[in-house]
């Protein structure tokens, strides 16, 4: 019996280190086993996995593409315009060894390298290239970051500038360019149409002025279009030209003989007053210097114009007695 019971604790025991040693890696896993410190050189594959109880330990290493964000990055372009600038990274362990060894936390490595790689990007490029070309930067920026991952046993599969942060004072800008862009082909797009246009109604008036029944026949399918639509009122063009020559063969009247202008009357001299003559006289008088006119001359002045008529004797009657 002792010898039975001998036996079955040397199982017991036995079994109880074959579980503590054993170790199941997932598919998406490598086991690295370290052993009193020391790497083992041989990766433990998926599966199950025997090791030392005491001596061996095993860490297992995620060998999945891992994604990793970049925070937004704030950067100068080289064209002097302030941006903010966030991208994502794909990469995933190739050595277990180097990424266990080598680098305490490899995902935090990898962000700070993202994070200055980007920064350097930013300051390296224009912000065209940011908006429009952003194939040749993400290939820089994988090559920045593929040299350091390198030798932490990490293989960059991918690197992504996700978005650019503007400015408002850039966007407005932006949208204001491009909004006069747009009209300016617009107006270049409607000046070619029209220059088009008055090529061919050139080449179609040189036509008809050859050959005027087309002008008649473009009138006739005018009328034609325009009565298809079920109009009540039909606007029809009349020719100038009909119209001259209606006016050329309808004779004129003669026109009748102005009548004979009456002529002026003859200009009658101003005769001056004798109130005027008497105050002009009494005015020399006492200056001193009156010479008395003859009485033929007076009795001229005072004979009334016979253009003047009935006037001269109501200027008689106006005057004072005195005055004869």
């Amino acid at each position: 019996m002792l010898v039975v019971d001998v036996v079955l604790g040397v199982l017991g025991a036995g079994a109880v280190w074959l579980a503590t040693g054993v170790r199941v890696v997932q598919q998406f896993e490598r086991g690295v086993v370290f052993r009193f410190g020391r790497v083992r050189q041989g990766i433990k594959e998926p599966g199950l996995t025997l090791l030392l109880p005491v001596a061996d330990r095993l860490r297992k290493v995620n060998v999945q593409i891992i994604t990793m964000p970049v925070p937004a990055q704030e950067g100068i372009t080289r064209d002097n315009v302030t941006v903010r600038v966030d991208a994502v990274v794909y990469f995933r362990v190739e050595d277990p060894v180097l990424a266990t060894v080598n680098v305490q936390n490899y995902s935090f490595a990898m962000s700070q390298v993202a994070q200055t790689s980007l920064r350097s990007i930013i300051g390296k490029s224009e912000l065209d290239d940011l908006l429009t070309n952003r194939e040749p930067l993400n290939q820089g920026l994988e090559l920045m970051l593929d040299s350091p991952a390198v030798g932490w046993g990490i293989h960059i599969d991918r690197v992504e500038i996700k978005d650019v942060a503007l400015p408002e004072s850039m966007k407005r800008s932006m949208s204001r360019q491009a909004e006069a862009e747009r009209e300016r082909r617009a107006r270049i797009i409607t000046a070619d149409g029209e220059f088009q246009a008055s090529r061919k109604l050139s080449e179609a008036a040189t036509i008809m002025s050859d050959t005027p029944a087309a002008l008649q026949l473009r009138l006739l399918q005018t009328v034609v279009e325009v009565a298809a639509e079920k109009n009540s009122t039909l606007v029809l063009p009349f020719p100038v030209e009909l119209l001259r020559f209606l006016d050329g063969m309808t004779p004129k009247p003669e026109a009748p003989a102005a009548p004979a202008k009456p002529a002026p009357p003859p200009a009658v001299a101003s005769v001056p007053e004798v109130a005027e003559l008497e105050a002009e006289a009494d005015a020399e008088l006492e200056a001193g210097g009156l010479t008395l006119p003859e009485i033929e001359e007076l009795s001229s002045l005072q004979e009334p114009h016979p253009a003047l008529g009935d006037e001269s004797d109501e200027s008689d009657e106006e005057k004072p007695e005195g005055a004869a």
